[in-house]
């Protein structure tokens, strides 16, 4: 029988005061009786809205119908035949302005909870097949077909190289993924936290695709240990994806950035992600701040304020908006508002003060930022009202801990290295948004590479639309 009601079953998730002191996950996910429940307020649609606006085009009217009849098993195989990190995209995927923002039951009520509906199927399957095979989950490898066993590089393990990777590697190509850090996973392992995104749920999901035959050479700099021609002329590569994403952190250029204790959101959510710094023992230093201010709005935003409250510190966000704009998720938001973030609107940081006390060399240590309060203009190139500052309205707000959470861009070691590369002004990959096709015909590139910081979700359906161009290009099929 359907299920009519207007709300979605709740998702369970850790008590406010007691996930505040741990990085375990804050949502806890459907049991089976929840997710049979939920899935029985679909309607089936015939015209399927719900997919056009998914990034990697699930059939989700299918796993949902599934997950309605009990068949979990096959859900998950739906989901994993258009979708190479389930589980990844079930928690961290903005389902309120993509698929769930189309859902006809959203017209007078509440959307279907297609993001849980995708988590707990993957869960399921994860679940299940770590105990019968050691550990390891996603599809058996198949058998190249003797036709395509043409090597293919990828740069960079993010959500754009990893599709990419996988979609390829389903086609029996023969896919090496490059990656500078030590770890793969790119920002599903140094940038999204713990209490978000187990890692354990990333490293299940690159098992998955080392099941398939995917290799990983970690600790390898592309553009600086070899480069793209390399991989292209001296290692028979025949064609490379360049999903290398936007890792360079941007800075407000106001006087005090270089003090002790102002950090990028990358920097800092990287030693916590990635080197553990909340662990007792860690290797990794960390200024934990006792009064800490986060500049921005964003995911990164309320992600390293949820982080610097876990750390022990009072924190405060300041974003030049008002709460409307916050291009943050609202789960993220009202989360962070449930853990004690307190938030200050149409607020700028203009200057970070030193206190007088001058330690580790003459740069000084942080004691305040002073801000400016904003009023909204007229709206910019992006649509949004453009903040303006108000005369006359500075004022001092207590720190000893500044993040810097206000954006990234490419980093310009790939493009600089490699010749023939067409690059925007601002740094971005120019590349085909249907195919990924770069200025160079064997040379692709997708996900915040091309168009700055962006979802997991948009930079893995560039990773597929690129490895389809890829296979076409491959085997001799033009356009």
């Amino acid at each position: 029988m359907a299920n009519m009601s207007a709300k979605k079953n709740p998702m369970p998730v850790q008590e406010p005061e007691r996930r505040r002191n741990n990085f375990g996950e804050v949502a806890l996910g459907y049991e089976p009786e929840q997710a049979v429940d939920e899935a029985k307020r679909c309607l089936g649609c015939k015209n399927k809205p719900c997919v056009a606006d998914c990034p990697v085009n699930i059939d989700i009217p299918a796993f949902v119908a599934l997950i309605a009849a009990g068949d979990f098993e096959k859900a998950y195989g739906v989901i994993s035949e258009y979708n190479s990190l389930p589980a990844v995209c079930g928690r961290v995927c903005p389902q309120e302005t993509q698929c769930e923002g189309q859902c006809i039951r959203g017209k007078r009520g509440e959307p279907v909870a297609i993001g849980r509906l995708e988590r707990f199927a993957a869960d399921y399957h994860n679940e299940r097949a770590g105990k019968h095979s050691g550990g390891q989950s996603g599809p058996a490898a198949k058998p190249k077909d003797g036709k395509s066993k043409q090597k293919v590089a990828v740069v960079g393990s993010g959500p754009a190289g990893l599709a990419c990777a996988g979609s390829l590697a389903k086609k029996g190509y023969d896919v090496t993924v490059f990656e500078a850090l030590h770890v793969a996973g790119g920002v599903l392992s140094y940038g999204i936290p713990e209490f978000r995104l187990p890692k354990a749920i990333v490293k299940k999901e690159i098992a998955g695709l080392e099941n398939l035959g995917v290799e990983f050479a970690c600790n390898t700099v592309v553009g600086k240990t070899l480069t793209v021609d390399e991989l292209l002329g001296t290692y028979g590569y025949r064609a490379v994806f360049i999903g290398s994403g936007a890792g360079l952190p941007r800075f407000m250029n106001i006087p005090g950035e270089n003090l002790n204790g102002v950090y990028s959101a990358n920097e800092y959510l990287t030693r916590i992600n990635l080197m553990k710094a909340y662990l007792e023992g860690s290797a990794t230093p960390i200024q934990r701040g006792k009064r800490v201010i986060v500049a921005g709005g964003g995911n990164v935003a309320m992600d390293a304020a949820r982080c610097a409250v876990r750390m022990g510190a009072d924190v405060s966000v300041v974003y030049r908006r008002t709460e409307k704009e916050l291009p943050a998720r609202l789960e993220e938001v009202e989360h962070a508002k449930e853990e004690g973030i307190r938030f200050f609107f149409l607020t700028n940081p203009v200057r970070i003060n030193a206190g007088a006390e001058v330690r580790l060399g003459a740069k000084g240590w942080v004691e305040s930022i002073t801000c400016e309060k904003m009023v909204l203009g007229d709206p910019d190139e992006s649509g949004r009202a453009r903040p303006v500052r108000l005369p006359d309205s500075e004022f001092d707000m207590e720190a000893d801990c500044v993040i810097m959470a206000i954006g990234t861009s490419p980093n310009p070691l790939i493009k600089n290295a490699t010749s023939g590369l067409d690059t925007q002004k601002w740094g971005g990959i120019i590349a085909d948004e249907e195919t990924g096709l770069t200025s160079r015909e064997n040379i692709y590139a997708g996900g915040d590479a091309v168009t700055g910081a962006a979802t997991v979700i948009l930079a893995m359906g560039a990773g597929k639309k690129a490895a389809l161009a890829m296979e076409n290009y491959l085997s001799g099929v033009r356009a």
